[in-house]
């Protein structure tokens, strides 16, 4: 498993524990999202179920969470598809949803530009919501850590496989109990981003960037096709910056 050929550059963050190698990295990767993976489960249960319960055959709701892998972008589409809504604007629609990502992706790269392609791709697939909140805090903590790429797997293998089992166990649950939505479980998700977010509020930009966009989300809740999540976005990351460069310019 060891990838010693590859070194990865130094970043001004303090330094903390270095894993002896990718194995020891990988589990604690592993280790550190369990907490994530626990409000995760009935998310991934409610998903299956409900995909069946709309007429989804057991074989695409399990090749949806295999390929693509979004939790919001599935339930999105799913209730797209079940609306027998065009397919460009259910491509749309999803990727409005998940861009997102971007913000992650952008986030990281300095962590893990040095990585060849055989890596990064995979890493751009399985990058999550949980996977990021878990890594980018481990990454900030560590300057020096050559398997940092391990702990990310680690990270992102350990909900992929979760999802994958809670979406069979979902499909089971929906054929034998159905009415999936009612069941009350998509509270979990929502506690999980709140566990996911606050720990990552350091300072007033990050505060108003975070205030903004759940005001934001919660006045545009009625927007057609989720739009209101990324006009929340896009306004807390305005405020978040602006008030970044201000508090720069005071000192």
């Amino acid at each position: 498993m060891a990838d010693r050929k590859i070194l990865p550059p130094k970043v001004p963050v303090p330094s903390s524990t270095v894993y002896s190698g990718p194995r020891s990295a990988f589990a604690a990767g592993a280790r550190d999202t369990f907490p994530l993976i626990v409000g995760a489960i009935p998310f991934g249960v409610v998903f299956g179920a409900l995909a069946t319960t709309s007429g989804f055959p057991a074989w695409a709701t399990l090749a949806m969470s295999l390929l693509v892998f979004a939790g919001s972008a599935q339930f999105i589409g799913i209730g797209l598809i079940a609306q027998h809504v065009a397919p460009g604007l259910i491509v749309f629609t999803t990727l409005v949803v998940n861009l997102r990502h971007m913000l992650y992706a952008a986030s990281l790269g300095p962590y893990l530009r040095y990585l060849p392609h055989r890596w990064l791709i995979p890493i751009a697939f399985w990058l999550t919501d949980e996977t990021y909140a878990v890594t980018i805090r481990r990454f900030q903590q560590s300057s020096d850590d050559v398997y940092r790429h391990w702990y990310f797997c680690g990270s992102a293998l350990f909900m992929y496989g979760n999802w994958q089992l809670c979406t069979a166990i979902g499909i089971v649950a929906g054929r034998q109990i159905g009415h999936a939505a009612e069941w009350g479980l998509d509270f979990a998700m929502v506690a999980t981003f709140i566990g996911i977010v606050v720990p990552l509020i350091k300072g007033r930009p990050m505060l108003l960037c975070a205030a903004v966009a759940g005001i934001t989300a919660v006045a545009a809740h009625g927007l057609p096709h989720q739009l209101g999540l990324m006009l929340a976005a896009v306004l807390g990351i305005a405020v978040g910056s602006f008030a970044e460069r201000v508090a720069r310019a005071r000192g």
